[in-house]
């Protein structure tokens, strides 16, 4: 028997030049591991892309490296020694490495147990825990304005939620009509569409307690113009800077734009609070189950292991809405 998995072999400019698709030989779990067979997986193109050229500061990459972060699919055999686990378990995994394969084999802690087979439970275990420790790290609190970029996205359409079910004044950045009236139709109660009107134009004058931007650039520079006093302004990534290239920036420094208003910019990195996962984790089911949260996912859907550079380019080129997955159900 055997299984397919994607594979750095290079490093190149995009993940599709620098990864391939190998053919692996299905090992059974050794002592302390389980195999899982992958249904689903989630898609970070601007991550991936940045691995490919071997640009992320903090993952050391060895070639050849396996790719992925995000996984779920069905326990197939567990191996000596594992509790808590048992054959036809749906688990998540969250763990570079584990995410573009068609079968898992790994330590048993690299697995979370999840309630079914829907994709949903992919989408909370991995962007829904992000979005509500983005929040907590914002400090976010009921009667607050927080201003979310990208807001059409999968981290963004969870963010506007959760930031409506605190009682927060949401306004959603999104580029687009379509994208536009998701936003609103999830609950936020004001939406700007950049691509109609300049975004520090459409931001000038506001009081903005709580943002959070993956964007950058012009984006980032705007939410810093239009802080309240004690705004917080939490960078959770820097889709528009995927070169990485300096920039002349004619502006003054960001220590004028902090120090009068007390304002603070967090850098916000979910991997580096993995002891909160499993506490977040428990309270988006919740919300889930109770029927809070309604789960976007992109159009047209992607399949097979092929499907994931293709939702890759999908991400960078953005035109998705809502969370990319790949379906890798045979």
């Amino acid at each position: 028997m055997s299984s397919r998995a994607i594979r750095m072999e290079r490093f190149a400019a995009s993940f599709r030049e620098a990864a391939d698709i190998v053919t692996l030989e299905e090992l059974p779990p050794a002592v302390g591991e389980i195999a899982v067979r992958n249904s689903w997986c989630g898609v970070n193109g601007v991550f991936d892309t940045q691995i490919a050229r071997n640009a992320v500061d903090y993952v050391k990459v060895d070639l050849p490296t396996f790719t992925g972060v995000e996984a779920m699919g069905v326990v197939e055999a567990v191996g000596d020694g594992v509790a808590g686990f048992a054959v036809g378990d749906h688990v998540v995994t969250t763990r570079f490495g584990g995410g573009y394969r068609e079968r898992n084999v790994a330590s048993a802690g690299r697995f979370v147990p999840v309630p079914g087979p829907e994709r949903e439970w992919l989408a909370l275990a991995s962007t829904g825990v992000s979005a509500l420790l983005a929040l907590d790290h914002g400090e976010a609190k009921a009667g607050e304005t927080v201003a979310i970029s990208a807001a059409a996205g999968g981290l963004g359409h969870l963010l506007v939620q959760l930031a409506k079910l605190r009682g927060c004044q949401v306004i959603g950045i999104a580029g687009g009509a379509e994208k536009g009236a998701m936003v609103r139709e999830l609950g936020a109660d004001d939406v700007i569409d950049y691509h109609a009107v300049p975004i520090g134009e459409a931001l000038a004058g506001r009081k903005i307690d709580v943002a959070i931007d993956t964007v950058s650039g012009a984006v980032f520079d705007a939410m810093l113009a239009n802080m309240a006093d004690h705004g917080r302004l939490v960078v959770a990534g820097a889709a528009a800077d995927l070169e990485g290239k300096p920039e002349i920036v004619t502006g003054p420094r960001i220590a004028h734009s902090i120090y009068y208003r007390g304002v603070s910019v967090r850098g916000f990195m979910n991997g580096l609070l993995t002891a909160k996962w499993p506490a977040a984790r428990a309270a988006l089911f919740d919300l889930y189950r109770a029927g809070k949260l309604d789960i976007r996912f992109d159009q047209p859907g992607f399949a097979g292991l092929e499907g994931v550079y293709d939702a890759v380019e999908r991400l960078l080129s953005r035109h998705s809405s809502g969370k990319v997955v790949v379906d890798l159900r045979p």
